[in-house]
């Protein structure tokens, strides 16, 4: 999977994915880490998610790292936050308040810029990625982050068989052998999401389960 995709889905305003109101897991099971406030929470493939503005409400500095610039700018344009901008290695860096977006490959991001990110907030970045990809994915945030790290996986889980993703379906088996070997993880929350699934009914899909990690280092 190119950059080249995911810039024409940004272009083309073919963002299915964004949700137009903050995810009810994060807002329900967050309080429960116990992650102090003004800690940074990493935001992998972030988007113009309204989840950062709910992390950042709640005292919290947040890094969201996004490829498409679009993304970024639509963003604080619909917020109306003018941002700085600045150049941090290989990124395009966004700052407006306790926020920070950083257009660039993920992959490109280092273990120093992240040293001070304690929390971990994944919704739609492993289920974005392919097989080869997530297994990248998965290595990197291990490397990069903090051994004192914390935070929430939210995964989609159907029978890649009926259809193609992205969304891509990732089993707790695959999210125990990509993450448990560095870290602790502990499934929250299962729930059949089929019925609230217009794409997935649609396309023939059977089954949906969503399911919700805890993950923390050992």
């Amino acid at each position: 999977m190119q950059p080249e995709f995911w810039h024409k889905k940004w272009e083309s305003n073919q963002i299915g994915f964004h949700l137009p109101e903050v995810n009810p897991y994060l807002q329900r099971l967050w309080p429960q880490l116990n992650i102090p406030a003004q800690a940074r929470v990493l935001v992998p493939l972030c988007g113009k998610s309204l989840d950062l503005l709910w992390l950042a409400g709640r005292g919290y500095q947040v890094l969201g790292v996004e490829l498409s610039q679009k993304a970024i700018e639509d963003f604080f344009s619909e917020h109306q936050v003018t941002p700085q901008v600045s150049d941090a290695g290989p990124f395009k860096v966004y700052r407006g308040d306790s926020i920070e977006l950083w257009c660039g490959d993920f992959f490109a991001l280092t273990a120093d810029d992240v040293a001070d990110c304690v929390a971990l907030y994944d919704r739609a970045a492993l289920i974005a990625l392919p097989p080869a990809m997530r297994e990248r994915y998965a290595t990197h945030l291990q490397q990069i982050l903090p051994p004192v790290v914390q935070g929430l996986l939210i995964t989609l889980d159907y029978d890649q068989a009926q259809m193609s993703g992205p969304p891509f379906a990732v089993s707790d088996d695959e999210v125990q052998r990509l993450l448990a070997g560095a870290w602790q993880v502990r499934m929250l929350e299962e729930q059949d999401v089929l019925g609230e699934s217009w794409k997935f009914l649609q396309a023939g899909v059977t089954r949906l389960e969503e399911r919700v990690y805890r993950v923390s280092g050992q």
